[in-house]
């Protein structure tokens, strides 16, 4: 039998906050994080296949590479929509199997008519039919998801691969020791794509998985990419000791960080012992400052502690917390959106995300807007595009609002301020500096401490760090390399769509709003063709534009 060859194809996202675009050349390095769920799908496709896997963030898809394969596999967001549909063109024009999977075909598998094959769900202890199909082409389904139990004991998971990947390329590596969340929020698709009893791999394999990073010679940033790291406290426990020992035992070649639910400022035992094990930062969902908005969406963990108090304390223990926060919920308005940006703006928290809220196929908040008839589209998972839903403070207010948001957040002055509060809070780096640290330390220093235009800013950081000691340096360092990344991405790329958006609106809202005759006496009435004008619209103030329905 010959052998199969299979490309494993990671799409390109667009630019994104995430993305550190503008930060990666500093740190010489070609894309943020590898594609985990590729190298672990690798790990569990036949030992005979020989396999490859090209991640389109580090570059373009090569025809030869597609000649190559027997089959393509392709895997993406809902964000990076545009470029699987890009290979999946490329690979069927060059008469190629292809195969969609991943998250947007999980959730949306009718999104692409376009793929040979459709799977959706997790990998391990599922791929009998696809490995069949692929193997064996014939009259084969188009879905080739297996019927039954879809959330798959992760005692049955295998070490990635992490040997397909080109690891040096990467800012920072990543595994991933649980799946699931306990929470009900009524945004989030992960309680629908993974569960909400939360699955753990036994310390035993995820120390496996660091020895074969370590192995490959991989050193630095390690992203542990649950969900909620502590949404099973227990296991979480019993791991991290494991985790503290292995890293000394190694000259701690790792600095470790991860995401977890608020609620662990409440937990000191987890924190100390993740502090124990190099862990150096957490990102949480803040959300909203709102409690009753909180109560309402399901992030009911969130009313347990002060948010401002929980991250206080979190960075006092030395986690660096970086969080995301939504606008655009039920009953948000111009003053939701101010008191979001008075409370982000206090927070020692330089990395804060802030999206406008999106309906995710699948999610409770999906199937409540479709009871309410609000729903408009499936969404692009741009997060400057416009809601795709009916949202109750209007298109227009609630985008130019997000938009002065953003303008306030990563302006110079408000991101360095948010750097010198964490600073000012949090103890100095610990241990040596890494391999090729120094390197990026001239980079910065040149790139952003003599030429940039934000020098002074720059200095003024280093400054405030030395106050607390040579070790707080590399974090302003650090931390000024990001914001070179946040500010520049807000001027050049973020306010210019969300202007194009307004303008957008606008245009529409004045091409619905229907031509008005004047009438003897100066009353008004509408073209013929048109409605009466309403009450409603007749008291609007002359000169200000009457809103339309579902913009009120």
């Amino acid at each position: 039998m010959r052998v199969m060859r299979a490309l494993l194809v990671q799409a390109a996202s667009p630019a994104t906050y995430w993305g550190y675009q503008h930060s990666l050349p500093f740190v010489d390095k070609g894309a943020t994080l590898p594609p985990l769920g590729l190298a672990t799908l690798a790990a569990h496709l036949p030992a005979s296949w020989e396999l490859r896997i090209r991640d389109l963030h580090l570059e373009p898809l090569d025809d030869a590479d597609v000649a190559w394969a027997d089959a393509v596999l392709v895997t993406g967001m809902l964000v990076q929509a545009t470029s699987m549909h890009a290979v999946l063109s490329r690979a069927r024009s060059l008469g190629k199997t292809t195969v969609v999977g991943g998250p947007a075909a999980t959730t949306s598998p009718a999104a692409f008519p376009d793929a040979t094959h459709v799977f959706r769900g997790e990998a391990e202890g599922r791929l009998g039919i696809l490995v069949k199909a692929l193997e064996c082409p014939g009259a084969w389904p188009r879905d080739l998801t297996p019927t039954g139990e879809a959330r798959p004991d992760l005692a049955l998971a295998r070490v990635p691969r992490f040997d397909l990947l080109r690891l040096d390329r990467y800012a920072t590596y990543a595994i991933q020791v649980s799946r699931g969340c306990p929470f009900t929020c009524e945004f989030c698709d992960i309680i629908e794509i993974f569960g909400r009893a939360p699955r753990v791999k036994a310390p035993a394999q995820v120390l496996a998985e660091l020895d074969a990073l370590h192995a490959l010679g991989a050193r630095g940033p390690l992203f542990i990419v649950d969900d909620n790291f502590i949404g099973n406290r227990r296991a979480a426990a019993r791991l991290l000791p494991e985790i503290a020992a292995w890293q000394r035992a190694r000259g701690t070649p790792f600095d470790l960080f991860t995401e977890a639910s608020l609620d662990l400022a409440a937990e000191d035992a987890l924190v100390a012992a993740m502090i124990d094990a190099s862990f150096s930062a957490v990102f949480v969902g803040l959300e909203t400052p709102d409690p009753d908005t909180l109560a309402r969406t399901g992030k009911r963990q969130n009313l347990k502690v002060d948010p401002a108090a929980a991250i206080e304390k979190l960075t006092r223990a030395g986690l660096e917390v970086f969080a995301g926060f939504i606008v655009g919920f039920d009953g948000d308005d111009a003053a939701a959106v101010d008191r979001q940006r008075a409370f982000v703006s206090a927070l020692p928290i330089p990395r804060a995300m802030v999206g406008i809220l999106t309906a995710l196929p699948g999610t409770q908040l999906w199937r409540r807007l479709e009871r309410e008839r609000r729903l408009r589209t499936g969404g692009s998972g741009d997060q400057f595009d416009r809601p795709n839903f009916e949202t109750t403070m209007g298109d227009e207010a609630l985008v130019a609002a997000y938009r002065d948001l953003l303008a306030a957040l990563f302006s110079p002055e408000g991101y360095f301020a948010r750097c010198e509060r964490h600073l000012d809070l949090s103890p100095p780096l610990r241990g040596a500096l890494r391999p090729g640290a120094l390197g990026t330390v001239r980079r910065a220093l040149w790139g952003l401490g003599i030429i940039g235009p934000r020098r002074r800013w720059f200095w003024r950081l280093v400054l405030r760090a030395l106050r607390r000691g040579p070790g707080a340096i590399p974090r302003a360092v650090t931390l000024a390399i990001i914001g070179e990344h946040f500010i520049r991405y807000t001027e050049e790329a973020v306010l210019p769509r969300l202007d194009r958006r307004l303008a957008e609106i606008r245009a529409e809202r004045a091409a619905r709003r229907p031509a008005l005759r004047v009438l003897p006496g100066g009353a008004r009435a509408a073209a013929p063709g048109g409605p009466a004008p309403s009450d409603a619209r007749e008291a609007v103030p002359a000169g200000v534009p009457a809103a339309p329905p579902g913009e009120r």
